[in-house]
């Protein structure tokens, strides 16, 4: 089997702890020059943005020269620019980090910042703030959390050692812990372990349960519950399922509190709007190192502010968002 050969590294340093974006040329088009192709590929930039790059030479080869708006399209030849970033409004909550050594930083991830640069947020992310706030470049994340998710996120500090760390979770050597706060219902026997098959298709908010052979499998246990209603539960995720613990939750009658798409989807939060965060929290991580042989067990100190202060977390609820019954 030919192996493929990897790519030259970047010739740009990182903006604000973002990566440089490559584009590979494809082997074969109509295009015949570097320009053509990238305007048709970044056509949702907007018009004049690629030719604006070109004339201030931001799109470079790979030995950090301008590439020139008419330089022959050749098969394979790799580019690399600084898109324009996006005005992001700043999540105002601090990652912190539960563990680092020379291999990892584990971080505890606030509600609302997504994982990795992706769409809107791009330098609003877990990963660009650590590589600022820590001084490592080249720190890598080997799994994600949903932006709306809080908890433990592990970060890879040496790139040939991220697919280890990567391997830990596609192979489900990981156990990963969960806490979620949601309604609670005496007529749910609990434990129980959720089997389904799960679908999320691209362009829609949200996954849902179709039948056929399960590809989804989570273990619900109560913790405890209250007077007023509401219990706190331990969710175990045997697979990794887009959405998997909020659907199955759902599914039991148990939709975690705050969840903006289950099991309705409720109006789009506003820009700025940090109210009424999901009640879901990656808990803990537990693994033996690939790279050192140590076995971690690490632990979020975050607590779910519908449990530990109700009354503060309701009084910011928007009207339009699932209520507690």
């Amino acid at each position: 089997m030919r192996r493929r050969t990897p790519p030259p590294p970047a010739p740009l340093p990182q903006r604000d702890g973002v990566d440089p974006v490559r584009v590979r040329l494809p082997a074969a088009g109509p295009w015949a020059t570097v320009r053509e192709h990238l305007v048709e590929r970044l056509s949702g930039a907007g018009d004049g943005i690629v030719d604006g790059m070109f004339a201030a030479g931001g799109i470079v080869g790979a030995d950090g020269r301008p590439v020139a708006a008419d330089a022959a399209y050749v098969p394979g030849l790799y580019v690399w620019f600084h898109r324009e970033l996006p005005a992001e409004v700043p999540v105002p909550f601090p990652v912190r980090v539960v563990y680092r050594d020379a291999h990892l930083v584990v971080a505890d991830k606030p509600h609302f910042l997504a994982t990795t640069p992706r769409g809107s947020h791009v330098t609003e992310t877990v990963l660009a703030r650590l590589r600022r706030e820590l001084g490592i470049p080249a720190l890598g994340a080997a799994h994600r959390l949903d932006r709306l998710t809080a908890g433990l996120v592990l970060f890879t500090v040496r790139p040939e050692e991220r697919g280890a760390y990567q391997a830990l979770f596609q192979d489900r050597r990981v156990r990963k812990t969960y806490e979620a706060v949601a309604p609670y219902r005496p007529g749910t026997a609990l434990p129980r372990t959720v089997r389904s098959r799960i679908v999320k298709e691209r362009g829609v908010l949200t996954a849902r349960e179709v039948p056929g052979e399960p590809n989804a499998v989570s273990r619900v246990e109560l913790l405890e519950h209250r007077p007023d209603g509401l219990a706190r539960y331990r969710l175990t995720p045997e697979t990794g399922q887009t959405h998997q613990l909020r659907v199955h939750m759902t599914a039991l009658g148990l939709p975690i509190l705050g969840d903006p798409l289950y099991p309705a989807v409720a109006a789009p939060a506003r820009p700025g709007d940090f109210s009424r965060p999901l009640q879901l929290l990656a808990r803990e991580l537990e693994f033996t190192d690939p790279v050192t042989g140590v076995r971690h067990r690490l632990r979020s100190e975050r607590e779910l502010a519908a449990w530990t202060a109700y009354p503060a977390w309701a009084a910011e609820e928007r009207p339009d968002g699932p209520q507690l019954s």
